[in-house]
């Protein structure tokens, strides 16, 4: 397994929510919790305008079919900043401490997404987040990456390692690799599995090997660092091409749909339960499904993590309506940035998902 490491490491800061409700003790409503949001967003074929990988790059370049040129880029650029401006709560303000992200081209087109996040910020009389980038080549046919965008403010990056998808019988098969970003969100380390699963070409039982043999990996991974580091918090997060249900998720990872009885180095899907009550991230024949998911390991539940430690909190679809098409068969569903080959000049063919992680903040005495 490579690893590379970005340098320097950067310093963190904590950011505090206001009290929340619980049942649990009588002076709840007293607490304080430290509150991280982790977000992960499908961009929907970010790419350049440059032709730099041949027949799989021309679609996106200004002789390709879609004449990608400097002015959609711009406005796709311009789009997503307006959207991931947008991924704030009461109690992170300043957005989440973590984006993974996928469908990127190279580490460029993140560069300048981060130039118009905060250019945006400005014109809307906020301070900048400068965003760091975390970005690797994968061995892509298409030449799509996964990638991770923090804040240095709430997630201090210690390291970074990438894995491939080996598929013993398929020796020519080249996916997205998948990238763990590991670093720290107040006094807890966390690791964090950015993932692109391979498509449903073929048909979804067809395709489906290739999602377990993923879901496989993700799970490889985790137990690598809990052999190492038992106590360590893991996250599963992507576009999984798979629904929380199926078989690479629910049996495979074995991500479960509730979180009573998952051990620590279990896993829990929050958003299983946001599928049963029909919201989704992307529509397909009049339907919905929740490919974008952000799955928690059992060591990041309030049950297994202990006290004033980082747990899950809450989950949710940012299905802002300034993201949804407006008319047409497609109303209410993700406006994308190409349909039928038309240019819609919209965001992205999925909404983004994120979960929150707080952890109670002990006052010091005197």
């Amino acid at each position: 397994m490579k690893r590379f490491l970005l340098l320097p490491l950067m310093a963190i800061a904590m950011v505090f929510g206001a009290s929340a409700q619980s049942s649990k003790t009588p002076d709840v409503a007293k607490r304080q919790f430290q509150v991280f949001g982790v977000a992960f967003y499908n961009l929907e074929n970010l790419f350049d305008t440059i032709n730099n990988n041949g027949k799989y790059d021309l679609e996106f370049s200004p002789q390709g079919a879609r004449q990608w040129n400097g002015d959609k880029y711009r406005s796709k650029i311009a789009n997503l900043a307006r959207a991931i401006t947008s991924f704030t709560t009461p109690s992170t303000p300043n957005g989440p401490a973590f984006i993974g992200v996928s469908e990127i081209e190279n580490r460029s087109v993140l560069e300048d997404l981060v130039k118009a996040v905060d250019e945006r910020l400005r014109s809307e009389g906020r301070k900048p987040w400068n965003l760091k980038v975390v970005h690797h080549d994968s061995p892509d046919r298409r030449g799509v990456d996964v990638g991770a965008l923090y804040n240095e403010r709430y997630f201090k990056f210690i390291t970074v390692s990438n894995t491939p998808l080996v598929i013993p019988d398929k020796p020519d098969f080249r996916t997205r690799d998948q990238m763990c970003v590991t670093g720290r969100m107040g006094a807890d380390t966390v690791s964090i599995i950015v993932n692109h699963w391979p498509s449903r070409l073929g048909g979804q039982a067809q395709s489906s090997p290739l999602r377990e043999a993923a879901a496989a990996t993700s799970k490889h991974i985790a137990d690598s660092i809990w052999a190492i580091r038992p106590n360590e918090g893991v996250i599963v997060m992507g576009d999984l091409n798979d629904d929380p249900y199926d078989k690479s998720c629910a049996k495979v990872l074995g991500a479960a749909k509730k979180q009573n009885g998952v051990g620590s180095h279990g896993f829990f899907n929050p958003f299983w339960s946001l599928l049963d009550k029909g919201i989704g991230t992307l529509a397909y024949n009049s339907s919905w499904n929740l490919f974008d998911q952000i799955i928690v390991s059992g060591s990041l539940l309030e049950d297994n993590s202990g006290a004033g430690h980082l747990h899950f909190y809450d989950a949710k679809v940012l299905n802002f309506d300034f993201l949804k098409d407006t008319e047409g068969n497609r109303q209410g569903y993700p406006r994308r940035t190409f349909s039928a080959g038309m240019f819609l000049n919209g965001y992205s063919d999925h909404f983004p998902t994120e979960i929150l992680l707080r952890r109670v903040v002990v006052p010091r005495t005197r």
